[in-house]
């Protein structure tokens, strides 16, 4: 799943967040920003819940593998 999405584009939306940030608030932020497709696809896939860093949400995206 990483490997097709953008991870610099991903990495950048992590990084543009105030955390701790809900899912629902990543995945607008992201969407503000104009993130694609894949990248909002996988934002939506992991769990509700919120996330205290970016390395959180990186974590949670690997364990979707």
């Amino acid at each position: 799943m990483m490997s097709r999405i953008n991870l610099i584009q991903l990495n950048k939306s992590l990084n543009e967040v105030d955390y701790p940030i809900s899912k629902k608030d990543l995945i607008k932020n992201a969407e503000e920003k104009g993130a694609d497709e894949k990248v909002l696809r996988v934002l939506k896939k992991i769990p509700y819940k919120d996330y205290d860093t970016a390395k959180d949400v990186s974590e949670a995206i690997e364990k979707l593998n």
